[in-house]
């Protein structure tokens, strides 16, 4: 029996994701107090954005749900307590020191980028030797799943030279978001969303190989900014992926809310690249700007959908409750959908000249509550193991 005390740390999902909702509320709000120039900050506000949300918000929650499931996929004992205790502690010290950072000092902000790296460094380590000594007889979704931690430990290597070297911010954010992020969720989606979901459609073995050379050609032509072949790239994606998921039979409308939730975050990734597509062209063409709408497409609809969906569902089938949303869980997926309308409403007010300057307010808070609301939901579940 685990104690009130000690069950906090029980499983490695618990810490993860509450340090997770933590950063993703308070790094949210810093960001928009300096959008609007109420705070002012000791690094710019495209590194703090950028930099907090990928490692200090995502990279919590991908280590929590990695840390409990990988060991699963791959046939091989779970972690111990003390090695993700340790991270734990780090990544919550890396935050802290980064917070003060960018208020104070860039030199705090270095230091507390060098102690996430070398939590990072840690994590990767666990997980390629669970990939390596596990028994499982088909490592291959596994092989890919490591590959994106890879390109996040380089990426966030990368953020730490651009203190030094400023022009490669935009090479360390466009790596760091499409081969670790978006590539890292799309390897875990498109392995456990068709198993969840009693899909009896045959493997395609070349799905990830040929999505992952197109994420490769996507990063490269991003970094250099020729809209022109990211198009191309982007409409492959789109077509490519959307037809492979359609093939996958998954029925989300006969699907309950735990499970179309994550249908839902996967066809955000086709719509997304499609979306992003247009709105290159658009930029293109009428010579504006839609203020990165196809990035928030894909880390909102897509990431956000998935982890939250995931996020959940982990939560309460490892709390001994059955995987299920009620009508709040609902909600808060739904609600998800409004932030991603709400953050598209805005870049198109960007690129048109609208004035609508308050739905940067509306959209920024609607983050805001979804995740105190997620957090306030769970917080007993993953704190205390309280039954809902």
């Amino acid at each position: 029996m685990q104690t009130k005390e000690n069950y906090f740390l029980s499983q490695p999902h618990q810490p993860f994701f509450l340090l997770g909702i933590l950063n993703a509320i308070i790094m949210m709000l810093v960001f928009a107090l300096q959008y609007k120039g109420i705070l002012s900050l000791h690094v710019t506000l495209l590194l703090f954005h950028s930099y907090s949300l990928i490692f200090l918000v995502f990279t919590n929650f991908f280590t929590g749900f990695l840390f409990t499931t990988f060991p699963r996929f791959n046939q091989t004992q779970v972690i111990a307590k003390k090695y993700y205790a340790n991270i734990f502690h780090a990544n919550t010290l890396a935050s802290l020191l980064f917070l003060v950072g960018v208020f104070s000092s860039e030199a705090l902000v270095l230091g507390a980028m060098i102690i996430s790296l070398t939590a990072q460094i840690f994590i990767v380590l666990k997980l390629k030797n669970i990939y390596e000594t596990g028994m499982a007889a088909d490592k291959s979704d596994s092989f890919w799943i490591l590959n994106a931690n890879y390109f996040g430990l380089f990426g966030n290597f990368l953020f730490i030279l651009s203190l030094f070297i400023p022009e490669i911010l935009p090479v360390a954010i466009t790596l760091s978001f499409y081969m670790y992020l978006i590539f890292l969720a799309f390897s875990v989606g498109q392995r456990m969303i068709p198993f969840f979901s009693h899909s009896f459609a045959s493997k395609n073995e070349n799905f990830v190989k040929i999505v992952f050379v197109l994420f490769v050609l996507k990063s490269i032509f991003a970094s250099a900014d020729i809209k022109s072949v990211q198009i191309i790239v982007d409409l492959l994606l789109a077509v490519y992926m959307f037809f492979e998921f359609k093939r996958w039979d998954l029925h989300p409308l006969q699907s309950p809310p735990i499970l179309w939730v994550l249908h839902l975050a996967l066809f955000w990734l086709p719509v997304s690249f499609f979306l992003s597509a247009l709105s290159l062209s658009a930029e293109i063409f009428l010579d504006t700007s839609f203020f990165f709408l196809n990035v928030h497409l894909l880390a909102i609809g897509f990431l956000t959908t998935l982890l939250i969906g995931f996020g959940t569902r982990v939560t309460l089938g490892h709390s001994g409750q059955p995987p299920q949303a009620d009508k709040l869980a609902t909600k808060i997926f739904l609600s998800i959908q409004l932030v991603v309308l709400l953050r598209a409403l805005y870049s198109m007010n960007i690129a048109f000249g609208w004035g609508l300057g308050f739905l940067f307010d509306i959209s920024f808070t609607t983050w805001l509550l979804l995740f105190l609301i997620w957090g306030g939901r769970y917080f007993q579940v993953l704190v205390f193991g309280k039954k809902l």
